[in-house]
């Protein structure tokens, strides 16, 4: 089997079996040839290296419009490389759970930025719940304490219900079972008067 590598986009021969040299690992197994379309030392070397024929051709020059010569040409190469630095540096911090103000590239700059905005609003937020979580926690100590001093209140004026009862039952003055306070409070009143 024979195969090409080329990181063409276009043009490809439908008898042939193509491979992206980006994507290289390792050397295929059953290959019998290789033809590596421009330079690609790791391709050649692997391939030579198991014992295969390898041939190499000259890939074609693309002009890149706005590039006026060679040295234009890296410049904007080496930013873009740069560029891709500084970004895949605030990422591996960003895996590693910390965030770190690159020290160049337009867009890495602007992506630690938004990410700075992001984190602040995230710790804000967290802040929040937590003050929220607190409030909850108060409001249910204060629910506990109401319910405690309703039943002492509750019990407290049973015991007067009770007491109030005595003093009728005692004066033998009839009432109600189911009277409350206040009308006990009343016949109790009457009984100090006559």
């Amino acid at each position: 089997m024979e195969l090409t590598y080329s990181n063409q986009l276009s043009g490809f021969d439908p008898e042939k079996r193509y491979r992206n040299p980006e994507h290289f690992d390792k050397p295929e197994a059953g290959v019998t040839s290789v033809l590596v379309i421009g330079h690609w030392p790791s391709v050649v070397d692997a391939y030579e290296s198991a014992g295969i024929d390898v041939s190499v051709k000259e890939a074609k020059q693309v002009q890149i419009v706005g590039a006026a010569n060679q040295v234009e040409l890296e410049k904007i190469i080496a930013a873009l490389r740069a560029e891709h630095g500084s970004i895949q540096i605030l990422v591996d911090g960003l895996e590693a759970g910390e965030i770190h103000r690159p020290k160049s590239g337009d867009l890495a700059l602007h992506l630690f930025d938004v990410l700075s905005t992001i984190h602040a609003s995230a710790g804000e937020l967290t802040t929040e719940r937590d003050d929220l979580v607190l409030t909850v926690d108060a409001l249910r100590e204060e629910i506990e304490t109401l319910k405690k001093v309703s039943i002492t209140s509750q019990a407290d004026e049973a015991g007067e219900i009770a007491a109030l009862k005595a003093t009728l039952d005692e004066a033998r003055v009839q009432y109600r079972a189911n009277a409350s306070k206040e009308s006990l409070e009343k016949l109790v009143a009457e009984l100090a008067k006559t």
